[in-house]
């Protein structure tokens, strides 16, 4: 069976870049046949391997909040292009590092698999950075989310939490161990961050990057607007820390050692 990795882009935000490094690691550790198809507003600057996708219709506006990011919406309609059956999603900022076989054989064919949340510990909710769906199976969330997008994304926030408790015939998880989360599960913790490198575990196929760091600042170090800073430039940098840090606790914790086998993961 052909396995259907597929990703969503839209705006200026990550674009080819993001896009032609995602197809490259899935190309490395995955078992052909695979497909790999990329949603998009832009073909522009796509390399040629990827099967570029007009975004999937959807009849409403995509409501725009503080907090939750609503594009992926647009997967839960009846049909991905021609794709059928089982696809796997992943977002285009996370960085592979291990074998993808295994997130097609795992659990039944027709089942919602989510990668697990450990920003969420005390709360069962899933994280679709990296989640495995049948085409059409969300389509009950797509019309209900229709009904009143505004007041779906105000009620839950992060769309990852309502597939979560919504989906049809419930959710299950990939094993903790294959997706790790980079701020929460490969940094040390402060103040060894200042310190030691971030660690990757034997197991970990898939690392996401919610929030603050993105691959370009594990790469060179640093913190998301700050890539690339020394430690020396971040304790200088106290005084006149961006208003969005927060606490000066907050601006502490926010530094990054440079990570080599993030470098490596993350290429074409």
């Amino acid at each position: 069976m052909k396995k259907q990795v597929i990703c969503i882009n839209w705006g200026t935000k990550y674009g080819p870049k993001y896009i032609n490094r995602l197809y490259a690691a899935v190309a490395r550790n995955i078992t052909p046949p695979f497909s790999f198809t990329c949603f998009t507003d832009s073909f522009e600057g796509i390399r040629p391997e990827v099967d570029c996708q007009p975004l999937p219709d959807i009849p409403v506006e995509i409501p725009k909040t503080k907090r939750g990011i609503w594009p992926k919406a647009r997967l839960w309609g009846p049909r991905l292009g021609d794709l059928e059956g089982p696809v796997l999603f992943l977002d285009l900022d996370l960085v592979i590092t291990g074998s993808l076989d295994g997130f097609f054989t795992y659990g039944e064919p027709d089942k919602v698999i989510l990668s697990r949340n450990p920003a969420k510990p005390f709360e069962r909710v899933g994280q679709t950075s990296c989640f495995r769906f049948p085409v059409g199976k969300l389509l009950p969330l797509q019309e209900e989310f229709c009904e009143n997008p505004l007041g779906i994304a105000e009620e839950y926030v992060w769309e990852q939490r309502f597939v979560t408790r919504n989906a049809p015939g419930g959710v299950d998880f990939f094993p903790a161990r294959w997706v790790r989360h980079f701020r929460y599960q490969c940094i040390p913790t402060f103040p060894l961050n200042w310190f030691k490198t971030p660690k990757l575990t034997r197991d970990a196929s898939i690392v996401i990057f919610p929030g603050g760091v993105m691959p370009e600042a594990a790469i060179t170090g640093g913190w998301k607007g700050r890539e690339g800073f020394t430690l020396a430039q971040h304790l200088r940098g106290i005084r006149n820390r961006p208003r969005h840090e927060g606490s000066l606790w907050r601006y502490l914790r926010h530094y990054v050692k440079p990570t080599p086998w993030v470098a490596e993961a993350w290429r074409e």
